[in-house]
């Protein structure tokens, strides 16, 4: 199996210099950023109960913005796995470290999908 020497010449290559070091606090500073972002979704709103229409399509907007960073995310995983398998690249730490990144946020958006999910129960099991 090819893919085990791969891996073996690939991890002297990804740790031993200053780019691959590098390359991991850019991927760490980018989950730190996808993290401050979801945590601003799950943080309470300090809008009043009136809260315009404007307030509301913020919220959507920032739902979306998470979303489509999660889905690029993701897409990049997949592009970086590709090349890995095809032997474009020998960077098993950042084909792992991208995987790693995508299943976080993946884990991330479906908490928040669960506790949309669980909250518009709530309101609807409300009596008016």
């Amino acid at each position: 199996m090819s893919s085990i020497g791969g891996i073996g010449g690939a991890s002297g290559s990804a740790w031993g210099g200053a780019s691959g070091l590098r390359e991991i606090m850019q991927l760490r500073a980018q989950i730190i950023e996808k993290s401050q972002i979801l945590q601003q979704i799950h943080s309470p709103q300090t809008q009043s109960v009136g809260a315009s229409a404007s307030g509301q399509g913020h919220f959507t907007d920032r739902l979306n913005e998470a979303m489509q960073s999660v889905n690029a995310t993701q897409q990049r995983a997949d592009q970086l796995t590709t090349a890995y398998e095809t032997g474009q690249t020998q960077d098993v730490a950042k084909v792992m470290l991208a995987r790693q990144e995508a299943s976080v946020g993946f884990e991330a958006t479906l908490q928040v999908r669960n506790k949309l999910l669980s909250a518009y129960q709530d309101i609807m099991k409300m009596g008016v």
